[in-house]
């Protein structure tokens, strides 16, 4: 029950703040149409802030949950480095969608973006990783310095976010397929064990 009722707080505030914004949007408000009272929704979160972090931390989950079955999957290593490429821009153009108005608060307040990136670098940097480990001992990847790489790759891809959620390279012939493609091809080219 617990974890429903923050959960069901959890969801509540997402809608609201996608639909209100975050500054408009109270702790009664999230209260009420929760259908619950103000004191129970300060049993979960000692203020706006805690309960908006909560939000992101949800919606980064949906992004780990993802990218996590990527790196399950029993393919190469090569194919699952294109699809945690492919997945993550893919979903993180989601999240950002479907929260409507905080859409134009993650362009607009990059101190948000990157506390909110904060929260999720290191388990993504993690599952990346994995996967150039992996490419590393099958002899798919020649990788010298893999930490560094993974870092590089991570901050390339968050900052291709803005560019792939809004579709800017459209006007130039590059859609977000074709975005997702060619940094794909570009990172595959400099690490691919050569014949």
């Amino acid at each position: 029950m617990v974890s429903k009722t923050r959960d069901k707080f959890i969801e509540v505030a997402r809608q609201l703040f996608a639909r209100k914004g975050v500054e408009n949007t109270t702790m009664n408000d999230i209260a009420s149409a929760s259908d619950k009272g103000r004191r129970t929704i300060y049993t979960y979160f000692k203020n706006k802030k805690d309960i908006y972090n909560a939000v992101v931390e949800s919606e980064s989950d949906k992004l780990l949950t993802n990218l996590r079955l990527i790196v399950a999957k029993p393919i190469s290593a090569e194919e699952k480095l294109r699809e945690y490429i492919s997945c993550r821009f893919e979903t993180m153009r989601e999240i950002v969608t479907r929260n409507g108005s905080l859409r134009a608060g993650f362009f607009r307040d990059f101190r948000k973006v990157d506390r909110a990136r904060k929260q999720i670098s290191k388990k993504e940097m993690a599952l990346l990783r994995e996967i150039l480990e992996e490419g590393v001992k099958r002899g798919e990847f020649n990788i010298p310095e893999l930490i560094p790489t993974a870092l590089i790759i991570i901050h390339t891809i968050q900052g291709l976010d803005e560019t792939y959620i809004r579709d800017a390279l459209s006007d130039k012939g590059i859609d977000q397929e074709m975005l997702a493609n060619s940094f794909s091809r570009m990172l595959l080219s400099g690490i691919l064990t050569r014949d």
